[in-house]
């Protein structure tokens, strides 16, 4: 059953206060074999990304405070 009207709109408020946006542009083909990859390890493409930023990241015990 697709969402109601109301739950869009719960949905785009929720996000329009909770998360930012980063567009995120690869060479052309590129996006199939990222799809394809993120769905093989059972992830969304946006998983896959947040979380090796995430790792990369704690890699090098970086942080903004």
């Amino acid at each position: 059953m697709p969402p109601s009207e109301a739950q869009k709109k719960a949905t785009a408020k929720w996000q329009k206060e909770k998360v930012e946006e980063i567009k995120f542009r690869v060479p052309k083909g590129k996006k199939e074999i990222i799809q394809a990859f993120a769905q093989k390890h059972g992830e969304s493409v946006n998983g896959l990304l947040y979380r090796l930023v995430e790792e990369a990241m704690q890699a090098e015990d970086f942080r903004l405070d």
